[in-house]
């Protein structure tokens, strides 16, 4: 293979890779959040044990909250994964591409377009998560109001 041959791999495959790298950051802070709202979830949970039965409903409401929220955070999650295994196909389709000399265009397409959907759906369930969050702490300041 010819020096130029893989500059030119390389120079094709860098675009992707600001791909993994940017959405990689979006799944820190994904996982971040899913990190923060187990955690909240649990300690609800401990002290609704010992809670007095007037106050279990909002309990209750709370942990359902986060609940949902973490059944959202992960759909994001699952959804961003996805689109970072998209990209990773896709490099790999490019680097035979160009090694085997033949056009994998539609391939290539399929992939991007993939990615980009998975992006999409995670950034949906993302902001729905937000908006939840929001909701939460709207419903728990009006108690305590």
């Amino acid at each position: 293979m010819d020096t130029t041959e893989v500059v030119k791999m390389l120079q094709v495959s860098v675009s992707p890779v600001v791909l993994i790298s940017g959405i990689g950051l979006l799944l820190l802070s994904m996982t971040n959040r899913l990190g923060r709202v187990v955690d909240r979830t649990r300690v609800l949970a401990k002290e609704s044990r010992s809670a007095a039965p007037e106050v279990m409903d909002r309990y209750r409401n709370q942990i359902q909250l986060l609940y949902d929220r973490a059944g959202l955070l992960r759909t994001a999650i699952m959804a961003s994964s996805l689109s970072i295994l998209l990209v990773g196909m896709l490099i790999l389709s490019l680097f035979v591409e160009i090694l085997m000399g033949k056009s994998f265009a539609s391939p290539i397409i399929v992939l991007f377009g993939g990615c980009i959907v998975s992006l999409i759906v995670s950034m949906v369930f993302f902001l729905k998560d937000l908006t939840l969050s929001l909701h939460a702490l709207r419903v728990e300041i009006n108690d305590e109001l």
